[in-house]
């Protein structure tokens, strides 16, 4: 059985990662950041407009500034060890 990521991914979808940096309306001159991934097509990124759309219909926050990048190349997945793990409470 194929994963059906890998198969969108044979089709032209990529890795796409946008960072949206947005004011919530109880906090006008605080910039928040939310990062958001998921497999998209250059360069229309229908998947990233869905998404865009649905925060200016139903979310409160109003949209700043969105960075996207994208990967363009299937590429073998990469491990690396931790010399170090820090927990912050």
């Amino acid at each position: 059985m194929v994963d059906d990521d890998f198969l969108r991914r044979l089709a032209g979808a990529r890795m796409t990662t946008a960072e949206v940096l947005y004011h919530m309306p109880d906090h006008p001159g605080l910039l928040q950041s939310f990062i958001w991934q998921t497999l998209d097509v250059a360069p229309k990124f229908p998947r990233l407009h869905k998404f865009l759309n649905f925060w200016r219909l139903e979310i409160d926050a109003a949209i700043h500034t969105v960075r996207v990048a994208h990967c363009e190349l299937i590429t073998p997945a990469e491990w690396r060890g931790a010399d170090l793990e820090l927990t912050w409470n």
